[in-house]
């Protein structure tokens, strides 16, 4: 008889904020894989908790899951827990789910908190529809890139991202979106948490301000309504002005100009696709 896995929702800042059944369940099961034994330690202290835990993160994943498998297949009942939050959401665990539900064990969800989400709540902004992208890529150009190719979606953008890009990442956004409405969270459901709302420009000032920047952050943009004011991509821009006319160095020049982007840096981007 196989066994049977779940998927749970840990905490992601108040310890406060997990379920009875989460509780329960991580008691109850003959093992838990997580992403650090230490962080979940942590936790399960903290409820009283003894089952044994196994280390199961990204650099392990494809040769821990075949144990894992062999475990399940056998009637074991496993829990699967990231470091904080909703396991899969930018984090470990996909393999083991997809390959459970092949394997036809049963996979059941113990759900709970979300970094996402409880930005998504709180932003002020539409969430009637939205779009995961995780965290935003370290490289300018790539993020830029990005951006670009989201700036249609009728969705609320939602991105993490860390404490030592987050100016950078605010800077791209304004270039891109700034005419949109943003809301910035940090430190969700801890003592410092906070959501700052407003234009990129105007949220990118107040960080701007500080001596430093903590916390892992969640970025939201609100969706497309209608292009915004002489807004066109890149590649459009250039190629209108290359048809009256400009030469194509020239177009280059001018829509760098006019995003506060280096020449460099949109010949690249336009040279990637």
């Amino acid at each position: 008889m196989p066994g049977h896995l779940y998927v749970v929702s840990t905490p992601i800042g108040n310890l406060e904020d997990i379920t009875f059944r989460a509780v329960r369940i991580l008691k109850e099961a003959d093992w838990i894989a997580c992403e650090d034994t230490r962080t979940t330690g942590n936790l399960l202290r903290h409820y009283g908790i003894e089952t044994r835990t196994i280390s199961y993160h990204e650099h392990n994943e494809a040769e821990r899951a075949a144990e894992l498998f062999d475990r399940l297949k056998n009637g074991e009942t496993g829990a699967l827990v990231s470091d904080a939050g909703t396991p899969l959401l930018n984090d470990p665990g996909y393999r083991i789910v997809r390959g459970a539900a092949q394997a036809g064990i049963k996979v059941e969800a113990v759900p709970g908190p979300s970094a996402l989400l409880a930005a998504l709540v709180v932003s002020g902004l539409p969430a009637d529809q939205f779009h995961f992208g995780g965290f935003l890529p370290s490289k300018q150009g790539q993020r830029l890139k990005l951006l670009e190719s989201l700036a249609p979606e009728p969705a609320t953008l939602i991105f993490y991202e860390a404490p030592h890009r987050i100016l950078e990442a605010l800077e791209d956004i304004a270039a891109t979106f700034s005419h949109r409405e943003i809301a910035v969270a940090r430190e969700l459901t801890k003592l410092h948490e906070e959501t700052l709302r407003g234009t990129p420009a105007e949220v990118l000032a107040k960080l701007k301000t500080r001596d430093a920047i903590r916390g892992e952050f969640v970025v939201l943009i609100s969706k497309a309504t209608e292009p915004e004011p002489g807004h066109v991509s890149m590649d459009e821009a250039i190629a209108n002005l290359i048809a009256a006319g400009i030469p194509r160095m020239d177009a280059i020049k001018t829509v760098a100009r006019e995003r506060g982007l280096s020449k460099r840096e949109v010949y690249r981007l336009v040279n990637l696709k």
